[in-house]
């Protein structure tokens, strides 16, 4: 595909009112990207020039990298189209247009629509598929020959043609001259009140111009979005697609129903992923490393041979170096643990550099928010082969040298010098025969 003779608009102006939010639909997110994202991408792949996303006026300033036309009001898709017009002045070759709420679309299919479109030499060519329920979606009346008559919508449809199982996908390439010709000739004159984008597919034939199909294979990649439940569908069919390329490509998840991985997740052949794990944003995760069961990371980066969890929380900023333990019911946030060290279980790590080596005993709490020590986070720094005991409290700023040691139950709240012995309790004291005096 070459980018002098392909054009791309994204319908992404409508506000969703079926999925009951004030987050307008195309932004709802779904494995790290926004739904319009994933159309978006795939779209991109066939670099067009231009790409441009229509916006309602509500959300012009939630798209970076493509040009921007605006739906002053939400008068269906011909009308949505009609905004691209001056985006699109001059351009005469071939204008793939796409929805911006069907997010399981593929670049292949793209290709494959626009193959079709031009092998054919036909004015306009429309992305079919066949549903389990084609329910609201418009059919496809094809003529005797096969060729592709009109599309009617449901709600226009009569019985016989409700019966219809082709639908139409709301995806399309038009050569551009006969496009405007028949964007011109719409009227709204249907149940809606609104320019459709499909009347122009039936202006077309009119005139004598030939509209073929191209038929979506899985049917699932042309399905739109626009309800809660359908999103979640679209979703699990996405985490499907995103674990198997994973797989394919080395990594071991135990169970990929209940593992969700964003988009721009890295992970490197022979890391292992066990059940319930999230893995979120940009992070990274090596080879060797385990991760989970019930880990969550977020923009995190995992070493080699690391281990996460089970039941551990890895929020924005976090570095596992080679060989290091985040274990059970850990959090750890924006800290850098180094190559080897262990904050094996019950700990809060946050703001903090944990040499390589060390042993962080169970229960130990960064407390790193200090606002008479300044604005932001304090830093805790714990040198190289550090051990420290159970239920200790690091109250930053505060630094522990190399070899340190820390007594079990201790509240270090000043530096301690490599090699040496931290405690930082009370005084036990036995008070005899206590209990006999309260029962008196």
């Amino acid at each position: 595909m070459t980018a002098r003779d392909l054009a791309a608009v994204v319908l992404a102006g409508g506000l969703g009112t079926r999925m009951r939010s004030e987050t307008p639909k195309h932004l709802h997110p779904m494995l790290g990207r926004r739904m319009v994202d994933w159309v978006i991408q795939a779209a991109r792949a066939l670099e067009p020039a231009p790409l441009v996303v229509v916006s309602s006026p509500y959300t012009r300033d939630a798209f970076d990298g493509v040009e921007v036309a605006i739906q002053a009001e939400p008068r269906g898709t011909g009308d949505a189209l009609v905004s691209a017009r001056e985006a699109l002045d001059g351009f005469a070759g071939d204008v793939l247009v796409v929805s911006g709420d069907t997010p399981l679309l593929t670049s292949e299919l793209l290709e494959g629509l626009v193959e079709t479109h031009r092998r054919d030499e036909s004015a306009a060519t429309v992305l079919t598929f066949e549903p389990d329920d084609p329910g609201a979606y418009g059919r496809i009346v094809r003529g005797e020959d096969g060729e592709v008559r009109e599309i009617v919508e449901a709600v226009d449809a009569s019985e016989e043609q409700l019966r219809i199982g082709e639908a139409n996908s709301s995806i399309y390439v038009f050569a551009a001259e006969s496009l405007w010709l028949a964007l011109d000739k719409l009227e709204a004159g249907n149940a809606q009140g609104e320019l459709y984008l499909t009347d122009a597919v039936r202006h077309l034939v009119a005139g004598g111009e030939r509209v073929a199909a191209h038929v979506a294979n899985p049917a699932l990649a042309a399905e739109g979005v626009n309800t809660r439940a359908e999103l979640a569908l679209a979703a699990a069919a996405l985490r499907d697609r995103v674990n198997e390329q994973h797989m394919l490509a080395g990594v071991t998840i135990v169970d990929p129903a209940t593992t969700w991985i964003d988009a721009d997740v890295a992970l490197e052949p022979d890391a292992t992923i066990h059940p319930f794990t999230i893995l979120r944003g940009e992070t990274r995760v090596a080879a060797r490393a385990e991760i989970g069961p019930h880990a969550v990371a977020i923009d995190a980066q995992i070493g080699s041979g690391a281990t996460v969890g089970p039941f551990c929380y890895l929020r924005p900023g976090t570095v596992l170096e080679a060989g290091a333990k985040a274990g059970t019911f850990v959090e750890i946030k924006n800290s850098h643990i180094g190559e080897g060290a262990k904050v094996p279980h019950l700990s809060y790590i946050g703001d903090a550099e944990i040499g390589e080596g060390t042993n962080i005993g169970a229960g130990a709490i960064t407390a790193n928010y200090r606002p008479e020590k300044g604005s932001g986070k304090q830093k805790t720094t714990i040198g190289r082969n550090v051990h420290t005991g159970s239920q200790n409290v690091f109250v930053a700023p505060v630094t522990l040298g190399d070899n340190a040691w820390v007594a079990a139950g201790s509240v270090v709240t000043e530096n301690v010098p490599p090699g040496a012995l931290a405690l930082g309790r009370s005084r036990q004291i036995n008070k005899e025969g206590y209990d006999d005096r309260k029962r008196d």
